[in-house]
């Protein structure tokens, strides 16, 4: 449990960074614009969900580095870093391009093409942050190296100063200079690459080189993407199910689609103190269940720390998240019909937090053990009858409660499910021998 502490501590605020940066813009812009903080709902979507999704490349890093670090092969290490760092830059420049070429024709299409006011200041906001896109990719890679190699603190404080930056950033720009949601967008897009910066000479400090890249093999391609696709379906599935939410959202008006705008980024503000859990897992697990020292009986006790961790970490997340609308809404807006629409919500918001931080906690013991079929199938079905949910209670005029009660009935099947099967007597956290064949394959993974 101590040990599961000292890492996942400050890995906390490298998962806060992210959600705490949109938090700042949004409450920076609602004491504005209303039509702006509208504006913010689709362009952090497209923004953050899209490079929610690029996680993969950071899930596989951690793996990648923590299971070479299990055999002791520093070279293999560094190896590793350079062939993703490549895929990173390559995927950053295509993200880029992407985001100049097709972004506007997006948001029309996800706002309505009605909505011309809400699509012209979203599509400032995302065309600004969209070049940071780059470094955002290359910091995670070096980000989830250093986690890998069990080291919280180095990144810790590259997010650190660069939350400082975006928020400094924020004031002078948006209240200051009255440049409104250009401002904070520019804000956010500067800090990324200063966090991208200190990311690579943290991991440099220890010893591995982070401006080295190398074109991986064809066969060290198809090793990284048998690991990594089945972690991208099951990201975009998360992605594609957030994504409705702002979409139905946005179909009931200004003030709804500004009401969930407050309430989804105060959502992803806390369930990220889940993330570190995931990141323990996927960092120690490799360790007890692949290395020279495995050892499944710790495997398990370790599992149960993380959810029990989870469970409380729930519970006081999701007294402080509701505590804050519902006490202090005028932090975000002084609109009363965007206050009451953020009322609606606290209770379905409760539920669906309570339980995340120990679905994380599983679904990271699942991809450190490297089950990858059954996450990504799991998570395909679930999406899908989600998404039927979700469109039922739409069409029923269940309204934003509705959408909201569709996100618990999606976290909770989540964490049933992936306790379900990491609980199963002849699963791998309980069988202590290995069929030969299968730890081949494991080896050549």
């Amino acid at each position: 449990m101590v040990e599961v502490v000292n890492f996942s501590g400050p890995a906390v605020g490298l998962w806060l960074c992210g959600p705490l940066m949109s938090l700042i813009d949004t409450a920076v812009i609602g004491q504005g614009s209303s039509v702006e903080l509208a504006a913010l709902g689709p362009g952090t979507v497209f923004i953050d969900n899209t490079s929610y999704v690029f996680m993969f490349l950071s899930i596989a890093t951690s793996n990648l580095v923590a299971t070479s670090l299990a055999r002791q092969d520093k070279d293999e290490v560094q190896h590793q870093i350079s062939n993703l760092l490549f895929i990173g830059l390559g995927c950053g420049v295509f993200m880029l391009v992407f985001t100049r070429l097709f972004g506007p024709w997006v948001l029309t299409a996800f706002i309505g093409a009605k909505n011309t006011d809400i699509i012209a200041a979203s599509n400032t906001y995302v065309q600004i942050r969209g070049l940071a896109w780059p470094a955002i990719l290359i910091g995670w890679i070096a980000q989830s190296s250093s986690l890998g190699m069990k080291d919280s603190w180095g990144p810790l404080n590259a997010l650190a100063v660069a939350s400082v930056i975006n928020g400094i950033g924020d004031i002078v720009l948006c209240r200051g200079l009255d440049y409104g949601i250009a401002g904070a967008a520019w804000a956010t897009m500067v800090s990324q690459v200063a966090a991208a910066y200190m990311m690579i000479r943290s991991l440099n400090d220890k010893g591995y080189n982070a401006f080295s890249m190398s074109i991986p093999s064809p066969n060290e391609l198809v090793q990284i993407i048998m690991l990594a696709a089945p972690v991208f379906l099951t990201l975009i599935s998360k992605v594609a199910f957030y994504s409705l939410l702002v979409y139905f959202a946005t179909s009931m008006g200004t003030h709804t689609v500004a009401a969930h705008q407050v309430m989804i980024q105060l959502y992803c503000m806390c369930i990220v103190w889940g993330e570190p859990l995931s990141q323990t897992a996927q960092s120690f697990m490799p360790e007890l269940i692949y290395g020279a020292n495995q050892s499944r009986p710790k495997a398990r006790t370790l599992l149960k720390s993380l959810v029990l961790i989870g469970a409380l970490s729930g519970l006081i997340l999701g007294f402080i998240g509701t505590s804050v609308p519902w006490w202090f809404p005028k932090i975000f807006s002084h609109d009363p019909l965007v206050i009451k629409e953020m009322h609606k919500v606290l209770f379905p918001f409760f539920l669906a937090l309570s339980v995340n931080a120990s679905m994380q906690s599983l679904e990271g013991t699942l991809l450190a053990v490297r089950d990858l079929k059954f996450i990504s199938s799991s998570m395909s079905i679930l999406f899908s009858l989600g998404a039927l949910l979700l469109l039922l209670l739409s069409s029923r005029g269940c309204g934003l409660r509705g959408c909201w009660f569709a996100l618990v009935a999606f976290q909770w099947s989540l964490f049933s499910v992936a306790l379900w099967r990491l609980t199963l007597p002849n699963g791998i956290l309980y069988v202590e021998d290995l069929h030969s064949n299968q730890m081949d394959k494991l080896k050549v993974a």
